[in-house]
């Protein structure tokens, strides 16, 4: 019987310490960082930063203590008009020689549904940090077949000010929405 109860206890061991660091990183094939902005009040123009990655880890089974990071190098950023691009680059708006990245670090999360969540955490760019409240959707988990790795597909969205990161201070709302719309479609692989 003691061996039992030792057979248990070292079982449990184990299962804890396999949920002592669960880690997942976006997969750069099937992940878009993407936002919106309103130009001139009456359309809309998209881009993305092409090079970015994210890492989650969370030391729980329940993921109550997970972390999220984001890192985007800023010269990446392309919205398929290169002269634009090379503007946002500028000082004009990103500065990216002196700002070459933009970070995003989770301080909390906040489960609405079983699919739902709010993802919460500091947001710099331009050498400004800002808290801000993302929304999650959680699009499921399977085994992919080619590798039998674990892999999480999850949208996320959420509007920040370009005020708030002083970017394109010199063009108004009727050239440039203050409103930045962020929308994230991410692959994430189990490590």
């Amino acid at each position: 019987m003691k061996k039992f109860f030792l057979s248990l206890i070292a079982l449990s061991a184990l299962s804890v310490a396999g949920f002592a660091q669960q880690s997942w990183t976006n997969d750069p094939s099937h992940s878009r960082l993407g936002f919106t902005i309103k130009h001139m009040t009456i359309s809309e123009v998209s881009g993305r930063f092409t090079d970015f990655s994210v890492k989650v880890k969370s030391a729980k089974a329940d993921l109550s203590d997970l972390k999220v990071e984001l890192t985007a190098k800023v010269a990446s950023i392309n919205t398929d008009i290169e002269a634009r691009d090379n503007h946002l680059k500028t000082a004009d708006f990103f500065d990216a020689e002196k700002y070459p990245t933009l970070t995003f670090v989770s301080t909390s999360h906040k489960k609405i549904t079983s699919k739902n969540f709010k993802l919460m955490g500091n947001l710099t760019m331009h050498g400004i940090t800002k808290f801000v409240t993302l929304d999650v959707l959680f699009l499921g988990e399977i085994t992919n077949p080619m590798n039998q790795k674990k892999v999480s597909g999850f949208k996320i969205t959420g509007v920040v000010k370009r005020s708030n990161y002083n970017l394109g201070s010199k063009f108004g709302e009727a050239m440039i929405s203050d409103n930045v719309k962020i929308v994230a479609d991410v692959e994430f692989i189990k490590d």
